[in-house]
């Protein structure tokens, strides 16, 4: 095993630790001062820029780097509606019933989104 695959094995292994062995690592490893007060992401982040580690962000927090607004998703919503009310014209129902889903997954992200 390459020293990059050992780095890459310990990043994956650190966030998946408990507080108390992250504790115990940062005290073995490195010489980092007052780790008994720090929370589990500030041990993370202390911890993997002591040995140099890349660290990557956390899945929601790319979310919300997406930048995806509340107004957005509304007006794709009242989009979808007004096709789907054209399918109901048109007696259409699988566009119906894909189109009722559409505009449920983006109601459930309007909800996720918090208010800025």
């Amino acid at each position: 095993m390459s020293a990059k695959e050992k780095q890459a094995g310990t990043e994956k292994d650190l966030d998946h630790m408990t507080v108390k062995e992250l504790r115990a690592v940062a005290a073995e490893t490195t010489d980092l001062v007052g780790v008994h007060a720090m929370k589990k992401a500030e041990l993370l982040a202390a911890i993997k820029e002591a040995r140099g580690l890349k660290e990557e962000k956390a899945p929601r927090e790319r979310v919300a780097e997406a930048a995806i607004s509340a107004k957005t998703l509304k007006a794709k919503i009242v989009e979808f509606k007004t096709r789907r009310e054209e399918a109901r014209q048109a007696n259409d129902r699988r566009t119906i019933r894909i189109l009722r889903r559409k505009i449920n997954r983006l109601k459930k992200k309007t909800r996720k989104i918090s208010p800025a």
